[in-house]
């Protein structure tokens, strides 16, 4: 079983909320083997994948090695890994990030809960995947993608309360982003057949080139969560915070809520786990001298 069959492969499809209720609710023995089925002619071969055959903590320590070429987060004193097998080593200016990590591995008790591990995941996907400059040209255009598609562009005249939530969140992300990047944005009453226009595509394509690997893997498991590029762009350069984000992107649901009531085991869920996939995004970009 390899470390990114239950660990790294949050995003895209671990991100979208039906799948992270699958996670987050109480799942039946057949469901989480399947999670974890093991893959014969996987090459990562590494103690940690003690924990994906079992789904169950194996090691007492968890511990932070300070080496010459970075940090690398332990158990039992034995470094995790990425996807492909290589050393989950972060840089000195990410040592919250790898506190974090280690804190996620510390909590996890008798039982191993995937969705508990985010700020593992994402960081997984910047060492490993994203500095393949292949796959991240993929990336990007995926995410560029998400621009015709963004939530914050497609207004709705009632109910009133949702009207009210589109203008005091949406309205100044999308003044902000048409002010800070000088592009057009259009928005939109209906669903059928927009696009934006092919400045304002190129213009954003060229910042995200600009992006490091973290910030691209924050970008991306942000824009997965919160299905909108701008609010995910806000949240990487620092515009919004990870709650500010979670605000906006939830606006609809917020709406609903208001005029129909939470539906348990639904709302409640989807509150927390986009918080929890946000702030670990805002975390990955975090840095200390």
């Amino acid at each position: 079983m390899s470390y990114r069959a239950v660990f790294c492969q949050i995003p895209p499809n671990l991100v979208s909320r039906a799948s992270t209720r699958a996670y987050c609710r109480p799942a039946s023995k057949f469901t989480l083997r399947n999670y974890a089925t093991t893959h014969k002619e996987d090459p990562v071969v590494s103690e940690t994948t003690r924990a994906e055959k079992t789904l169950k903590r194996f090691w007492k320590t968890v511990g932070i090695d300070t080496r010459m070429d970075g940090i690398a987060v332990t158990l039992d004193k034995r470094a995790l890994k990425t996807q492909s097998g290589q050393t989950l080593l972060l840089p000195e200016n990410k040592r919250l990030v790898a506190t974090l990590i280690a804190n996620e591995w510390e909590n996890q008790t008798a039982v191993l809960k995937p969705h508990a591990l985010p700020m593992t995941s994402v960081a997984s996907r910047a060492i490993d995947i994203l500095r393949d400059e292949e796959t991240r040209s993929a990336v990007q255009e995926a995410l560029l993608n998400y621009l015709d598609t963004d939530t914050i562009c497609f207004y709705h005249d009632d109910p009133e309360p949702l009207v009210k939530l589109q203008k005091r969140h949406w309205d100044p992300l999308l003044e902000w982003a048409r002010s800070t990047f000088d592009i057009e944005i259009h928005v939109h009453r209906s669903i059928l057949f927009h696009s934006q226009p092919e400045r304002t595509r190129q213009i954003l394509g060229d910042v995200l080139a600009q992006m490091d690997p973290w910030e691209m893997a924050a970008m991306e498991r942000a824009t997965y969560v919160t299905k909108s590029f701008l609010i995910a762009l806000a949240l990487v350069k620092r515009h919004l915070t990870s709650e500010q984000a979670a605000v906006a992107a939830q606006v609809e649901v917020a709406s609903q809520i208001e005029r129909w009531g939470e539906v348990e085991d639904s709302h409640d869920v989807d509150y927390y786990d986009v918080r929890r996939q946000l702030g670990s995004a805002a975390c990955l970009i975090t840095d200390i001298p």
